[in-house]
């Protein structure tokens, strides 16, 4: 099951805006929130451990589950050991997320701690977790969240982001990778102006299209927000991105029918053939659906077989191109009446024949969508 997370950091903002940002990201279904103990200075270990500990009931009254990074020195500040951790437990703390570690022995002990903490290891590196768990780790209270990158060209490479998640998915293992708010001025456990994404290519994208990115992949459990304060418009937006099938936003054509935008938005969901070609996406059960919703909106008793054409028509209309290009959604015309109302999206260039109309064009940020959508796939398209 996807969750959707927040980041704060208590230390560094007005608790009373910081709890209203919690408030306002609870109302819309956020359940998961990540902050940062390394950047606590010695010298106000103790009150910020006491602000933490109301920052955690206020957390879980909201319905919050709460993550915290964490290493060695940390642990030595709080006077935890990787076979004591009741300071962790006092604080309420959900999460322990490690920035480093204690080697085999001691991450193997971490995780079999009596308080039901989570102990999450950095899924954006090699950390010898399957030696843990092959080891005697206990992989219920295991769990995998992938680093943010506050300098830009820093963040993770995608394609090596994709092979560590598989990887997390054959071990059975969560996993949660950071999105970026767009927002100006935000802040994470230090200035930062230019975002706090996990992989690279996701900066400056908005933020549901980062979160699409990530969940396309199949291999992504939780979406966690990495810099604070993400815009009410962000939330909002991530808020409804739809988790369990890949959404895609188009581009209307000029002059689309009735017809054409009930088989583009109303039927849901698209899914690719399992006889894939290599030159389109082809959603085929949309010509069926197409003609017996067609008979039910026009109120007949007959049989599909006995409309009158015009009752399912989609005339032909020029596009004004003579080929169609990557990205081009396409639905098939009154010229080739026996797949009418079949929905397709360009993967490779074709020639215009007559035989379908251009009905939109996937946005430009959201072309590389397209190369996750596999045989039987699912997908949905958004205006």
């Amino acid at each position: 099951m996807h969750k959707l997370g927040i980041s704060v950091y208590p230390d560094k903002s007005p608790r009373d805006e910081v709890y209203a940002y919690m408030e306002k990201a609870a109302k819309l279904g956020y359940s998961r929130i990540f902050t940062c103990f390394l950047s606590i200075p010695e010298d106000k270990r103790e009150s910020y451990l006491v602000e933490f500990k109301e920052f955690m009931t206020k957390a879980h009254e909201l319905g919050f589950e709460v993550a915290a990074d964490t290493n060695p020195e940390v642990f030595k500040l709080i006077g935890a050991t990787p076979d004591n951790l009741k300071p962790f437990a006092d604080l309420g703390l959900d999460i322990i997320r490690m920035d480093g570690n204690f080697g085999t022995q001691g991450d193997i002990q971490l995780t079999r701690n009596p308080y039901n903490i989570k102990i999450e290891f950095n899924a954006s590196m090699d950390m010898g977790v399957e030696l843990l768990i092959n080891r005697g780790g206990n992989k219920d209270q295991m769990t995998m969240c992938h680093n943010f990158f506050p300098e830009r060209y820093s963040g993770l490479d995608f394609d090596l982001f994709m092979e560590y998640n598989s990887y997390w998915k054959e071990l059975n293992l969560h996993t949660a990778a950071f999105v970026s708010s767009n927002n100006e001025n935000t802040i994470g456990p230090w200035e930062v102006f230019c975002g706090l994404p996990t992989v690279e290519i996701m900066r400056g994208l908005p933020i549901d299209l980062q979160a699409r990115y990530l969940l396309a992949t199949g291999d992504v459990d939780d979406i966690l927000i990495g810099n604070y304060p993400a815009s009410d418009e962000e939330l909002e937006a991530l808020a409804n991105v739809d988790l369990q099938v890949l959404q895609i936003r188009v581009d209307e054509a000029e002059g689309v029918i009735d017809n054409e935008r009930m088989v583009m938005y109303e039927y849901a969901p698209h899914w690719d053939r399992y006889d894939h070609s290599s030159f389109m996406l082809r959603s085929s059960m949309s010509r069926v659906w197409f003609k017996e919703k067609k008979s039910v909106q026009d109120g007949s008793v007959a049989t599909v077989a006995d409309k009158q054409i015009d009752s399912q028509s989609i005339p032909y209309r020029d596009p004004g191109k003579k080929v169609f290009t990557r990205g081009d959604v396409l639905v098939v015309n009154d010229n080739l009446a026996h797949y009418r109302g079949e929905l397709e999206i360009v993967l490779t260039e074709i020639p215009n024949d007559g035989e379908r109309n251009l009905v939109a064009t996937v946005k430009p940020e959201e072309l590389m969508l397209l190369d996750f959508v596999k045989p039987g796939h699912h997908f949905k398209i958004t205006k």
